[in-house]
């Protein structure tokens, strides 16, 4: 039987999609520094820091959901260049070490499928975001370029959320102050959910998507392309 690998799954996005996945009685394993804290039969853990630590040997894995991420949010004059190699490290050097060490299981099924993660920020200039802006562009080519490469056996995307309430995006969303005025940047006048970005995760790695690759779905309540 076919897995999902969840990389990142302990909080936030990742941890819901692991709980969609065993909702759907689908079973899948989960690679995170820390625990996801769901018990559960159809559910496989490993303790890693895919930065540093040495991947599992895993079979049966049709598809990869690569969550981890970072916000770094400063002036260019005061971004390191230190800040710019560890968001490269975490959104781009991490999720190659992860797909390298698991393609192949994943081409030996059907429909296998990679999801990445990227940010409106990419796609919307903003200040203050030049390094994940920077490394999430890596993503985003990445995506593309491995779903050209990978066709017809591995379909391979991108989502790329506006700000999103999970445990990440706390220090921004400090109060409901804030998080009002931030949603009132956006044409639907609101806030992702980690649900809102889980459940476009879960349905990519889906048979329901097995027309969709190299595409960068943008779930951000139309910040992207709208201006009202």
């Amino acid at each position: 039987m076919s897995r999902a690998l969840i990389i990142g799954g302990s909080r936030g996005i990742g941890n819901n999609i692991i709980k969609e996945q065993l909702s759907l009685g689908k079973e899948c394993v989960s690679i995170s520094r820390n625990s996801s804290g769901i018990h559960d039969n159809l559910l496989q853990e490993f303790n890693v820091d895919v930065t540093s630590g040495e991947l599992p040997d895993i079979d049966n894995i049709n598809s990869i959901v690569y969550c981890p991420g970072s916000i770094i949010l400063k002036p260019f004059s005061q971004i390191t260049e230190d800040d710019y190699k560890n968001d490269f490290e975490i959104n781009v050097l991490s999720a190659i070490k992860c797909i390298k060490k698991y393609i192949n299981t994943i081409k030996s099924f059907e429909n296998g499928s990679i999801v990445l993660f990227s940010t409106v920020a990419v796609n919307q200039g903003m200040p203050f975001h030049s390094s994940v802006s920077v490394a999430k562009g890596g993503v985003e080519g990445l995506s593309k370029t491995l779903a050209a490469e990978f066709a017809p056996k591995v379909r391979v995307n991108c989502i790329a959320p506006t700000l999103t309430k999970t445990d990440l995006a706390s220090r921004i969303l400090r109060n409901d102050r804030i998080e009002e005025n931030i949603a009132n940047k956006h044409p639907l006048k609101r806030i992702c959910d980690a649900e809102d970005i889980s459940s476009m995760a879960t349905f990519l790695i889906s048979e329901k998507a097995k027309n969709i690759t190299g595409q960068i779905l943008r779930v951000d309540a139309g910040m992207s392309t709208l201006k009202i």
